[in-house]
């Protein structure tokens, strides 16, 4: 029984990553609860394991003294030179008390001490294993959810994905892969607890890291990150390698890397910039695919107002204001954006008439068929250009016949019926027919 004892506790540290000495070390303290408990011995004791047999050995320590007060703690010097005449005033003497049935009584008693200890020691490892992990992705496969929470399956223990912490595209069933980001990992009671999140940001930065060598490599950098989850994101890159351009390392060959970023994220649409030192640039890079005029930044309040064309305005704003919202997010303030009016040139210091170039004569254009068709390619349209038209137009439409159907019809006489009494002349001789 004790070389199986040995053979138990190998197998435990194998498969479970247990040590064998912190298994061996709970299970004497386990024991000398059980031995005090069993044989009502308030004595200090020691028991011993071997770490090769497995027999086990209980010893009673007791203090070497002149005269003896409490036999069960302490033991005279003579009689300590008995077993050992080398012991002095002070030391400890070890004196073996293994009972017969010690091992029987000992082992049922120990057992729930035995069982905790195990359990203890694989929450710690648990624990270790995950608290290095943090902040970083991981994989697992969906088990059950109740009214707060999905219960990932992370291998030797489960995460919890809080439902708000989902992005509003996934639809996740149970036995589905998912790829999380682990946001905190806490001790409990209950052992280990894992928080993940679909939302975060770091999830984004985590996945553009696989997916780009790169980045992972340390070439390119992620500066920032700002997402709303499901609909948009942004990120700020930079290159350390003048000869490595940021924006085409993350879009790879055809797209490939940010497509697959954008496969995982459920279509979660994915604007990569240029990170600039320059707060300016960097928010007129931030404003992508809009086009930036000017921009007035305010070091004081974190406010720049940004100055684009007219028919840039609502690109620059986004649907709902998720443009401008995700660019102040990237750059850390506000932006407002306003469109090329007099009011905000002014304020840039750009004249708010422009010299426009003087229009061209234009040439008589001659009749053709009635129709005035120009006989050579015209100059781009301008004002003249756009009268004329139209005045071509409108005369065309009066020439124009009535629709059929809107017009009265024409008056028709009703055919000629000859009289009865009126004789019938032919018309080229005079002659009466009747």
């Amino acid at each position: 029984m004790n070389a199986d004892l040995i053979q138990a506790l190998n197998d435990l540290e194998r498969e479970k990553g247990i040590s064998k000495e912190t298994l061996i070390e709970a299970i004497e303290a386990a024991l000398i609860s059980g031995y005090k408990r069993n044989f009502n011995s308030a004595q200090n004791v020691r028991v011993d394991i071997n770490r090769e047999t497995g027999e086990v050995k209980v010893y009673a320590r007791k203090t070497v003294v002149e005269e003896v007060t409490d036999p069960r703690l302490e033991i005279s010097l003579d009689t300590a030179k008995q077993i050992n005449p080398n012991y002095q005033l002070g030391d400890i003497v070890e004196i073996e008390v293994t009972p017969r049935d010690f091992g029987r009584i000992a082992a049922q008693t120990a057992k729930q001490v035995v069982t905790q200890r195990i359990r203890e020691a694989e929450r710690q490892i648990i624990y270790h294993t995950f608290v290095d992990r943090e902040h970083d992705i991981i994989t697992g496969i969906a088990q059950r959810r109740d009214s707060r929470f999905w219960y990932i399956d992370l291998g030797r223990t489960e995460g919890l994905l809080p439902l708000h912490e989902l992005m509003p595209t996934d639809n996740v069933k149970q036995g589905d892969r998912i790829k999380a980001y682990i946001t905190r990992v806490e001790k409990t009671t209950k052992g280990p607890q894992i928080l993940l999140s679909r939302t975060h940001p770091g999830l984004l930065k985590r996945l553009f890291e696989l997916e780009v060598p790169e980045i992972y490599d340390g070439v390119v950098e992620i500066k920032a990150v700002a997402r709303e989850p499901g609909e948009r994101s942004k990120i700020a890159v930079t290159s350390h390698d003048p000869n490595v351009d940021p924006v085409g390392a993350c879009v790879g060959p055809k797209g490939m890397r940010v497509q697959t970023v954008v496969n995982e994220l459920n279509g979660e649409k994915v604007d990569i910039v240029r990170w600039s030192d320059d707060p300016a640039e960097f928010i007129a890079n931030a404003l992508s695919p809009a086009k930036v005029i000017h921009v007035l930044i305010d070091r004081d309040s974190k406010v720049s107002r940004v100055i684009v064309p007219d028919h840039q305005l609502s690109l620059a704003i986004g649907r709902r204001g998720q443009n401008a919202r995700l660019a102040a997010k990237l750059t850390g303030g506000r932006s407002t954006s306003r469109a090329r009016r007099k009011r905000a040139r002014r304020a840039c210091g750009i004249p708010t008439r422009q010299p426009t170039p003087p229009m061209k004569k234009m040439r008589r254009m001659p009749m053709t068929r009635g129709r005035r068709t120009p006989t050579r390619p015209m100059d781009p349209p301008t004002r003249t250009w756009r009268k004329m038209t139209q005045r071509l137009w409108r005369k065309k439409a009066r020439r124009r016949p009535p629709r059929k159907g809107r017009s009265l019809p024409r008056p028709t006489t009703p055919p000629m019926i000859p009289s009865p009494n009126r004789p019938i002349t032919d018309k080229r001789s005079g002659a009466e027919i009747r």
